[in-house]
């Protein structure tokens, strides 16, 4: 089952511990990681890990890899696709709690 803590999982191993670029007093800017370009290099992340996997089952059926690494390359792509899915569920969850708040 996909957990909200497989997605803080995510994000600590991203190395980005400052979310968003907040104004301070004074006009400055916070130089943190964009959480849109979080969430960009996560899907990137996911797609560049599914196209690897392709390619190294086609390797495989070809004679030119290993089963080890096609299962290596699989099992790598499910934990990209699994975490940005745990990451627009929050999202989503998010969006909805937001939603129901009074005005």
């Amino acid at each position: 089952m996909i957990t909200a803590l497989a997605a803080a999982k995510a994000y600590a191993s991203s190395g980005a511990m400052s979310v968003g670029t907040v104004g301070s007093i004074g006009g400055s800017q916070n130089k943190g990681i964009d959480f849109g370009d979080l969430l960009k290099s996560a899907m990137t992340d996911a797609a560049r890990t599914s196209k690897v996997a392709e390619h190294r089952i086609a390797d495989q059926v070809a004679g030119k890899a290993e089963l080890i690494d096609v299962v290596t390359a699989i099992s790598s792509a499910e934990a990209s696709l699994e975490t940005v899915m745990s990451v627009r569920d929050q999202v989503i969850s998010a969006y909805q709690e937001i939603m129901r708040m009074p005005i």
